[in-house]
């Protein structure tokens, strides 16, 4: 890994992410109705922890200096737990397609919030990829209906975890923001810990009222999965990545959730999207690219200086 750049090694934990967070849409969408989406997150944040809070013990990287001014990971933590509890409760009435369409406008919120917070200047080609992107995601939102669009006839499953990700959209400058030098997998124990607290304490009445030994085997499946992939791996790629890129490209690798989820649908023996959805989804993949491309020697130098 150290002949590889940093920059290089960023892409690459996105390419990851992108991959393991696919996988919730799809299983996520089979059990949201089985469980509450509280208590499904306080456990998967639990297990979460001690999966995170065991490697950074491990390594070496758990100190006082790392739980220095801990409101920041209860800071992070909030906008985490509501994105994916919003997620699950969207994912109820959404089709995972749609609801990963609707995770590809993550991008251009992000780099709102960039500019806002950090004052990163995004370069043209990189305005338009966010544009393409977006369009793209609208596209398969609104199912290519022109008619649907014009009518702003979302759906209420996609309505509510649209706001889900606009607080993901604001999570992913925050971790460069709030981090004081702290590596990765320490600064994701010390989210995914005040995530378990909050989520305990919110969801406390939830999380009694389920009967857990009446859960089918799928349901165990997907919280081990979000659990393990979709939260301990993602997390860490995450803010991995955050440290390394901007956060409007971080966010870019969203753009590939949509064709990483029809694959994971194909998986399952699920129906392929219509024939329209594929437009929509082809543009994601194209505003992917164009970022892809931004990532020359003096667009790097150019990051250095708060611009993207």
């Amino acid at each position: 890994m150290s002949r590889i750049s940093a920059s290089a090694q960023g892409h690459l934990a996105m390419l990851c992410f992108s991959a393991l967070v696919a996988g919730s849409f799809s299983l996520g969408a089979q059990v949201a109705n089985e469980i509450t989406p509280t208590a499904l997150n306080a456990v998967r944040f639990a297990l979460a922890t001690v999966l995170v809070g065991a490697l950074a013990w491990g390594r070496g990287d758990i100190n006082r200096a790392g739980f220095a001014a801990p409101w920041r990971y209860f800071v992070l933590a909030g906008l985490f737990t509501l994105y994916f509890v919003l997620m699950f409760e969207g994912l109820k009435t959404a089709p995972p397609v749609a609801a990963a369409a609707v995770f590809t406008l993550v991008p251009v919120m992000a780099a709102g919030f960039a500019w806002v917070l950090m004052r990163q200047i995004m370069t043209p080609r990189m305005a338009l990829a966010l544009a393409i992107g977006g369009a793209g995601a609208l596209w398969v939102i609104f199912r290519g209906d022109l008619a649907a669009l014009l009518a702003f006839d979302i759906g209420r499953g996609e309505a509510i975890y649209f706001v889900g990700c606009i607080s993901h959209a604001l999570y992913t400058p925050m971790v460069r923001r709030l981090n004081r030098g702290e590596n990765a997998v320490m600064f994701t124990f010390g989210t995914l810990l005040a995530g378990t607290v909050l989520l305990g304490l919110y969801g406390w009445q939830d999380i009694r009222a389920t009967d857990w030994g009446a859960l089918r085997p799928l349901v165990w499946i997907t919280i081990l999965y979000v659990a393990v992939f979709a939260t301990a791996a993602t997390v860490v790629l995450l803010q991995f990545a955050a440290l390394r890129l901007p956060s409007a490209k971080v966010m870019a690798y969203t753009y590939l959730t949509p064709s990483w989820v029809i694959l994971w649908e194909l998986g399952f023996g699920n129906a392929l999207p219509s024939g329209l959805i594929w437009g929509g989804v082809l543009l994601t993949i194209l505003a992917l690219y164009l970022l892809l491309r931004d990532d020359s020697p003096e667009k790097s130098q150019k990051f250095k200086k708060m611009q993207i």
